[in-house]
């Protein structure tokens, strides 16, 4: 397997600004949080790029990419429905080949030294030759922010699992009869991380969920069938990531993740001593 291909979806309707929004990166440099998302695809040996958008959007999505517009292709979602539907769209895109699936609505931080997380995630699933979802082991509380897997551990292989189910922000309940995996913590479990390698049967089997789908009975909006359906048809692995996700989207996403890129870049010093300022004259 070899990718050359990525989607990055930024469709939805509270999604579709927040890969707009500027941040600070850890040079320092000013960009938006597309352009951040497009590099972290691009770190990890990407040559093209769709980008699902909303109509209209792609005039400010192209000037949001900067320099790296001319390796995007913009693709619009004319139907609001859904997660699911908006990776489908990208389907004469990615063709037959394998692809890197990026949220629009998420950045991430490598704690591996020299590899991007993309970089981590796209050289697993190429030496494995499968599917392979990046994961997170997260707090119980969190569940209703994220999909999550159940499965078990690849043997010789600790941050490598065995999917075998897969469930959209689950209730705890459902979490604990369905989706425990051994050696994690109690009251954590493997939610999806944002970014994703997928195999082309994960567009078939959204054909055969949206192609027949109809005004009367909708086709499901999330991806979650899908990617259970893509562990009960083929081999599809997580794999733990050496890193954090930042999820823009939530309250206080996009500070929290400004405030990361912060302290995990050049200016963390003078970022402290803000911080550090601020805190004081709260307290007097």
């Amino acid at each position: 397997m070899k990718l050359k291909r990525a989607v990055i979806t930024a469709a939805g309707k509270l999604q579709r600004n927040l890969p707009l929004q500027t941040l600070i990166d850890r040079d320092g440099v000013q960009k938006s949080a597309l352009r951040i998302v497009l590099e972290e695809a691009l770190s990890a040996g990407i040559q093209d790029i769709a980008v699902v958008v909303q109509p209209g959007d792609q005039a400010a999505y192209a000037q949001a990419a900067g320099e790296h517009a001319r390796r995007v292709q913009f693709v619009e979602q004319t139907e609001p429905r859904g997660y699911g539907h908006a990776v489908y769209g990208a389907r004469d895109f990615v063709g037959a080949e394998p692809f890197l699936h990026l949220v629009g609505d998420h950045l991430w931080l490598s704690t591996l030294p020299g590899k991007t997380c993309a970089q981590q995630l796209v050289e697993v699933a190429e030496s494995e030759d499968c599917a392979v979802s990046a994961v997170q082991a997260t707090r119980e509380a969190l569940l209703p922010n994220f999909g999550a897997i159940g499965g078990r551990r690849v043997q010789g292989s600790p941050r490598l699992h065995v999917i075998d189910h897969v469930l959209e922000k689950p209730t705890p309940t459902e979490a604990e009869q369905v989706l425990n995996v051994p050696g994690l913590r109690a009251g954590f479990y493997l939610c999806f991380f944002g970014m994703h390698v997928f195999t082309p049967a994960l567009m078939q089997l959204l054909s055969s969920t949206f192609e027949i789908g109809t005004e009367a009975a909708p086709a499901p909006s999330n991806l979650a069938p899908a990617l259970l359906g893509l562990a009960q048809r083929e081999r599809y692995l997580a794999y733990e990531i050496q890193g954090q996700r930042h999820d823009i989207g939530v309250k206080y996403g996009l500070f929290a993740a400004q405030f990361a890129l912060a302290l995990a870049g050049q200016d963390r010093a003078e970022v402290l001593t803000q911080v550090t300022e601020l805190l004081t004259a709260r307290g007097s």
